[in-house]
């Protein structure tokens, strides 16, 4: 993955917002971007993923006093942008997940199943109680306004638009674009956002796996893996993703060429949408469980699954629809 440019860190005094405790992420590149932030009194960590930056906009990641011996930051950016994704990294190892998460270990520990070793860079917060850190592009841009812009003018690219290089063209597929989605004229600027992520990781297929609901309702999916173990092949299911009608959400984000994914998807009430041959273990809540056998003995239930992706590509996209998986 292509390094982005570290780490630019500001302190709240040199900031124009109001001060508050806590640490503060704000955006000022062209793409949005996820973080994940490490609060370490060493040996331990609490870890937590992942929020979400649109361009040219703040969030606060960790609430309250900054009191932790040291403060960690990972962030890349989403996985609809077209292009190589870019990551803000260091050199600190620790462990994340692709979904929303909340770890609590030493940090630099091996990994448990279902999250994955990415690099962290510790933050100088110069031990405030409130700290703002600015991730910011090569070239950067001028200002946060000039980082919204170029946020909606590249989310437009990402989503086919051809030809919007002038501030009248971009206002002009703008304004085609919220007719198209339905979104006002006054909508925030936050929710034209949203609708252009969505509707560029649609036509995305970026390293991972990737899930589109186009049904109308919400639906909860699940995944088979067949992980590399000392003695063999080992097999493992996660789940459950909750992806809203209309939307798409990224589901691993390793590569997945030539390996095969087993995918269950179903509605509310457990009724299955997309099912296959395939057997794996599940709960009717979060989990996270190795092995595909003796699923009812562990006091687990055993669910069907289908085989997808297994492609060169290492990016792989399925489509849901009312009718099953799309071929």
């Amino acid at each position: 993955m292509k390094r982005g440019v570290l780490l630019v860190v500001l302190g709240l005094a040199g900031f124009a917002m109001p001060a508050r405790a806590g640490l503060t992420l704000c955006n000022r590149t062209s793409t949005i971007v996820y973080a994940a932030t490490g609060a370490v009194n060493f040996p331990d960590a609490a870890i937590k993923g992942w929020t979400r930056l649109i361009p040219g906009a703040c969030a606060e990641a960790i609430k309250g006093d900054l009191t932790a011996q040291s403060y960690f930051l990972y962030a890349k950016t989403s996985r609809a942008h077209a292009g190589t994704p870019k990551d803000w990294s260091g050199a600190s190892r620790t462990c994340v997940r692709d979904k929303d998460f909340s770890l609590r270990q030493p940090f630099n520990a091996r990994c448990a199943a279902g999250s994955y070793e990415v690099g962290f860079a510790e933050i100088q917060t110069q031990h405030m109680r409130s700290w703002t850190t600015t991730l910011r592009d090569t070239p950067d841009l001028p200002n946060m306004a000039a980082a919204e812009r170029a946020g909606l003018k590249r989310l437009l690219a990402d989503t086919g638009v051809k030809n919007a290089f002038t501030d009248k063209q971009v206002d002009a597929a703008l304004k085609t674009f919220r007719g198209r989605v339905h979104l006002t004229p006054n909508a925030p600027t936050a929710a034209l956002f949203d609708a252009l992520e969505t509707e560029a990781m649609k036509a995305a297929n970026p390293s991972g796996y990737t899930l589109c609901n186009d049904t109308s309702g919400d639906v909860y999916a699940a995944i088979g893996l067949a992980m590399v173990g000392m003695k063999g092949p080992v097999f493992v299911s996660r789940g459950w993703w909750t992806v809203p009608g209309g939307s798409c959400a990224p589901l691993l984000t390793e590569s997945v060429a030539r390996k095969k994914v087993w995918l269950r998807v179903e509605r509310s009430k457990g009724a299955p949408l997309v099912q296959g041959p395939a057997k794996f273990c599940v709960t009717n809540i979060e989990f996270d469980i190795q092995g595909s056998d003796r699923c009812a003995a562990r006091g687990l239930t055993e669910a069907a699954f289908a085989e997808t992706a297994g492609g060169p590509a290492p990016g792989f996209t399925a489509h849901v629809t009312a009718n099953g998986l799309t071929k």
